[in-house]
């Protein structure tokens, strides 16, 4: 709908992030931001400006495998500091570790002062708490970060570091993987990494042609085999066009294939026999007596009643409680919550979401690439379906748009007999009409200040992102929200109250409402006065540069877009209004009118897309209708105000 909406379809993890947590997290092992601090100098000094905050001289990373699934990972790091913002990102680093299966020591943390002094960093610095996600959730106080707060660095120190992580009887053990990528950025100067493997596993190792160097495989008494690879920054540092398509350089798995990996995840995911025997009776409660398996009210319950843990999935090592400790305790993760669920209705179907799926069937088997769990759901109208159990808030079977289109490995589990496994797409589900509605009402005065209320009514991707925006953004933040929408949309006023829907009523559409206020919105000195429909500029799918062929263009899932609104003037002024636009196809309609009657103008904008896409080969139609409904959006309303009249108050 409008351009805020636009963003939030491509960006709506780093923009729920920005604005629930209004601060950014700096992990210290992460390749350092540009400066953009320059060093003082002297006026006829010449100082080149580092490129980065930080540089790390030197990674080293050393893995070492057991046969029955024990680990050992040993991190050395070297970084030279540049600047103030270098010393913010190293002032504090962070390793996370699950204390069940897991420990952390860190050996070494060595300042070396620019001036020639050097200092250790004492262990009174080094803390270890629950994970910041799981304070209030004491089921998982097993998750946790053990911090060493970096005192006394200053820019153009250098910090050494060592940090060991041993991993003893995973969940998933005696199975292991790993994926690992080299720096590309320049950040790192040089970097090792070492791989030490038992002989007598059955390991399958794939290694990216594309790396420049080729490791040293040396074998321990036809006991142990360990490669080692050396890397140096290149001159010009080089990051791949689709990060997100990007393959590991090192990957590893004792997986034999995806069937295998299924079935050992679905041991830890799904409920035994018995669990769901116990909990048939509250299933039947729930339900109220639905039949022929229609799961939303289990959903509903599983979803709204339950506060989701915020947690990677291996966080817990893929791992989930009993669903009876998940019933009592009134929360849980993703899994928790999915064998839960499960438990409940019955289903016997999951889905990981994937950053990547496999290019072939044959590449490597391994759980490093799975981001999100989706649950299976059904009703007699729709059939079956995917469900969001996550976000507490999304209406039944409604999905973040952001997973459409990306690779879902589904697995599906049945007592007794083999698991069944295979690679899909998450594919836009029809399940609700989406609508985006917008009425705006607004007042000008005399010393030409603004005021203006403006009511959205949505259905469909954007409700749920902004159910879940102002569900997890607490009351007294909510007006920077409805801030950040109103600059988006074109209005540019402060924001002086917001209110929504009930977020967790879901079987309505979701509605915002804010009022703001603008000073010297017009300069009624200059004649005329110019003034725009006061509405969202609708988000339009972006048109290719030149005609795509065989290739379809993109129009996104079928909206519908009402856009209304007035702006009362001040007595006495009068108005010439815009002519309307109507372009209709038979992909997507445009219709817009404008008037003025008295001293009050009307407007209202109508897109109605129809289809999701479109032949390549109907670029320069796609094309015109585009410039056609931009050409519309750029007409003003013509405005006259005599000298001396009184303002208008808002209705």
């Amino acid at each position: 709908m409008s351009q805020l909406f636009d963003r939030f379809a491509r960006q709506a993890p780093a923009f729920c992030a920005a604005l629930l947590t209004f601060a950014i997290g700096l992990n210290a092992q992460a390749p350092g931001e540009k400066s953009q601090e320059k060093p003082a100098q002297r006026p006829s000094e010449k100082t080149e400006e580092p490129p980065n905050a930080a540089q790390i001289e030197l990674l080293e990373t050393k893995y070492r495998f057991e046969s029955n699934g024990d680990s050992r990972k040993e991190v050395h790091a070297l970084a030279k500091i540049n600047s103030e913002l270098g010393v913010r990102q190293f002032a504090r680093l962070n390793f996370d570790y699950n204390r069940s299966f897991q420990s952390v020591e860190i050996p070494l943390a060595h300042i070396t002062h620019a001036n020639g002094g050097t200092s250790d960093i004492l262990p009174s610095a080094i803390t270890d708490a629950p994970n910041p996600a799981v304070e209030k959730f004491p089921a998982y106080h097993e998750v946790r970060v053990k911090s060493v707060r970096i005192l006394g660095l200053q820019p153009g120190d250098s910090l050494e570091y060592r940090v060991i992580t041993t991993t003893m009887h995973p969940p998933l053990a005696p199975d292991f993987w790993l994926e690992h990528s080299f720096d590309r950025t320049g950040v790192v100067s040089q970097e090792i990494f070492v791989l030490d493997l038992p002989a007598s596993s059955q390991i399958a190792l794939k290694i990216n042609p594309d790396i420049s160097v080729e490791p040293e495989r040396t074998a321990d008494n036809d006991t142990r085999i360990v490669y080692r690879w050396e890397r140096k920054a290149r001159a010009e540092p080089v990051a791949p066009d689709k990060p997100e398509e990007s393959r590991p350089d090192v990957s590893l798995s004792t997986f034999k294939s995806w069937g295998e990996l299924a079935t050992k995840l679905a041991t830890a995911l799904f409920p035994q026999k018995d669990q769901v025997l116990a909990l048939r009776q509250k299933a039947g409660q729930i339900s109220e007596g639905a039949i022929d398996g229609e799961t939303e009210k289990l959903y509903e319950f599983v979803s709204k009643k339950f506060k989701t843990v915020d947690l990677s999935l291996d966080a817990t090592g893929y791992g989930s409680r009993t669903p009876s400790e998940i019933l009592e305790s009134g929360y849980g993760t993703a899994t928790d919550k999915f064998m839960l669920f499960a438990a409940l209705s019955g289903i016997t179907k999951a889905g990981f979401v994937s950053n990547s799926g496999p290019q072939t069937s044959s590449e490597i088997a391994s759980p490093t690439r799975f981001e999100y769990l989706l649950a299976f759901g059904y009703n007699v109208n729709s059939g079956y379906f995917w469900l969001d159990l996550n976000p507490e808030v999304a209406p039944v079977g409604m999905i973040p748009p952001q997973f459409r289109e990306k690779p879902i490995f589904v697995i599906e589990w049945s007592s007794g007999k083999p698991v069944r496994a295979a690679w899909q797409t998450v594919r836009y589900q029809h399940l609700y009409k989406s609508v985006q509605a917008v009425s705006v009402s607004a007042a000008l005065d005399a010393e030409g200040k603004l005021t203006t209320k403006a009511h959205y009514v949505l259905r469909g991707d954007n409700e749920l992102l902004l159910r879940v925006t102002f569900h997890q953004t607490a009351p007294e933040k909510q007006k920077e929200i409805a801030q950040y929408l109103a600059l988006s949309d074109g209005f540019r006023g402060k924001v002086t109250s917001v209110k929504t829907s009930d977020p967790y009523d879901t079987n309505k559409p979701f509605e915002v409402e804010y009022e703001l206020t603008q000073e010297k919105f017009v300069d009624w000195s200059k004649k005329p006065v110019r003034v725009p429909a006061l509405l969202p500029l609708p988000g339009l799918p972006e048109a290719p540069k030149k005609s795509s062929g065989n290739s379809k263009i993109d129009l996104g899932p079928p909206l519908n877009i009402e856009l209304t609104g007035t702006l009362r003037l001040p007595a006495g002024t009068t108005a010439r209004a815009p002519a309307g636009t109507s372009v209709k196809r038979d992909y997507a309609t445009f219709t817009s009118e404008y008037s003025s009657k008295a001293n009050v103008l009307h407007f209202s904008r109508h897109l109605d897309f129809l289809s999701p896409e479109l032949p390549g080969d109907r670029f320069v139609d796609f094309t015109a209708f585009l410039h056609a409904v931009q050409s519309d959006q750029s007409q003003l309303f013509v405005l006259d105000k005599p000298d001396s009249v009184p303002g208008a108050k808002p209705k």
